[in-house]
């Protein structure tokens, strides 16, 4: 367990590029007061792939951790001194915790993931269209196996970028369909379609999608709902959003960090979900 010495500062961060915009902060902060931890801290700095070796390599003892988002949790793998099983078959680690032992890079994007399909109801797929190709993607690959799925079709805008999540659906023993997005209609007929895209660039696929899965699962947490979201709901279908995930994911990373196994997932929901309402300008 990692404690902090009193009179001293026990750091975490996350890191990423663009950052501004992270949740992250709101929900571990959240989790350290609810938790009595007051010499922790948690922040967010902009860091991209050119800068990441460097910021590494210059944190001191003090610190306990680390969440990673794009474009950093490909890049850190070589960086680090051992990685979990899990995040070496998914080619990304979201989570780097700092020890005596040195850094240690793990995967919590697949539990955020599993969490949120269940928290939200949805049955475990018999099977799945995922679109995009990216980190998120391959993480999504890796929970619907966990939910005992085998297979799964993969959209892209071009095959031939699919190539590192391919490699992840073969170390998954994932059979794995890689298609394009004009044929987007063909593969439809599916239990559940998770969408990797960043906002606004599943607008153009919202009524088609909405029109014929059942579930779907944006990993988009602002702005919400989106346009697909919106679409699904109207058609009558499930949707998931992608806060969820996000507090799952990073619940999975409190307890890495700080070793307990008490954290208070609610506490961090409600600080999540007033920051949303906040940004949006509805706050009460």
């Amino acid at each position: 367990m990692t404690r902090s010495v009193p009179g001293t500062v026990t750091r975490a961060a996350v890191l990423g590029s663009p950052i501004a915009h992270s949740l992250s902060p709101y929900l571990h902060r959240a989790a350290y007061e609810a938790l009595g931890l007051d010499g922790w801290s948690y922040e967010a700095i902009e860091c991209d792939e050119a800068a990441l070796p460097a910021l590494l390599g210059g944190l001191g003892p003090g610190w306990a951790g680390l969440s990673l988002t794009m474009p950093l949790k490909r890049a850190v793998l070589p960086l680090l001194d051992t990685v979990s099983d899990l995040a070496v078959e998914v080619g990304g680690a979201n989570t780097v915790v700092l020890s005596g032992s040195g850094r240690h890079g793990d995967n919590t994007d697949v539990y955020g993931i599993v969490q949120a399909l269940s928290e939200a109801g949805v049955a475990p797929p018999r099977s799945a269209v995922i679109l995009g190709g990216g980190a998120t993607a391959a993480s999504t690959l890796a929970a619907l196996r966990e939910l005992g799925l085998g297979e799964a079709t993969l959209v892209v805008r071009d095959q031939a970028r699919a190539g590192e999540t391919a490699e992840v659906a073969e170390r998954l023993g994932t059979a794995l369909t890689v298609q394009t997005f004009d044929k987007l209609d063909a593969v439809l007929d599916v239990d559940l379609v998770v969408s990797t895209l960043p906002s606004g660039a599943a607008d153009g696929f919202a009524d088609l999608v909405a029109a014929r899965a059942p579930a779907v699962f944006d990993v988009v947490y602002a702005p919400w709902p989106t346009l697909l979201a919106q679409a699904v709901r109207r058609a009558g279908g499930t949707v998931v959003g992608g806060f969820p995930m996000l507090l799952h994911q990073a619940v999975r990373q409190v307890e890495l960090m700080t070793g307990r196994t008490d954290v208070p997932v609610e506490a961090m929901r409600a600080a999540g979900e007033a920051e949303i309402l906040r940004r949006a300008g509805r706050a009460s």
